[in-house]
């Protein structure tokens, strides 16, 4: 599983110019998954999620977390993390999941965050979606649990 993490001030998505999900200071995730992930991986990216410090602290020290100082998340799904462009121009994306056990896979990393107690918002799975975002820092965080094993 892969997630691009970034700190903002607020963010949207809209499908066909519908707002589907909206935060306001928290972190927005761009998610993917990859064939053979599992509840390990789920459970690894919910953790490093939530407990991510990338806020500042009173001395503007990065010590912070999103659960920390009440923020919220929102969660996209986006295969194309896992496009692969070793070969040619156009990106392969073979090492994606397949779509219905990634959607799984996406909702329930969602469910571990709210389960943490997180307002989490998301997009809308298999949509073409139009993200809008302040992003504050900028700070920007990528979280692959390939990296565990």
């Amino acid at each position: 599983m892969r997630a691009v993490v970034q700190r903002v001030s607020e963010a949207r998505v809209t499908v066909e110019g519908e707002r589907v999900g909206s935060i306001e200071r928290g972190l927005l995730v761009f998610l993917g998954a990859a064939q053979g992930d599992e509840a390990k991986d789920v459970q690894y990216s919910a953790e490093k999620i939530a407990g991510l410090r990338v806020f500042p602290n009173d001395d503007g020290r990065m010590s912070l977390s999103v659960v920390d100082i009440g923020g919220a998340v929102l969660v996209v799904s986006q295969f194309t993390l896992f496009g692969d462009v070793r070969r040619g121009r156009r990106p392969s994306f073979d090492g994606a999941a397949d779509p219905e056990n990634a959607e799984r896979l996406y909702m329930d990393l969602v469910q571990r965050l709210r389960d943490k107690g997180l307002r989490v918002e998301t997009g809308t799975f298999r949509a073409t979606m139009s993200v809008h975002a302040t992003i504050d820092g900028p700070v920007t965080i990528q979280i692959d649990s390939r990296k565990l094993y």
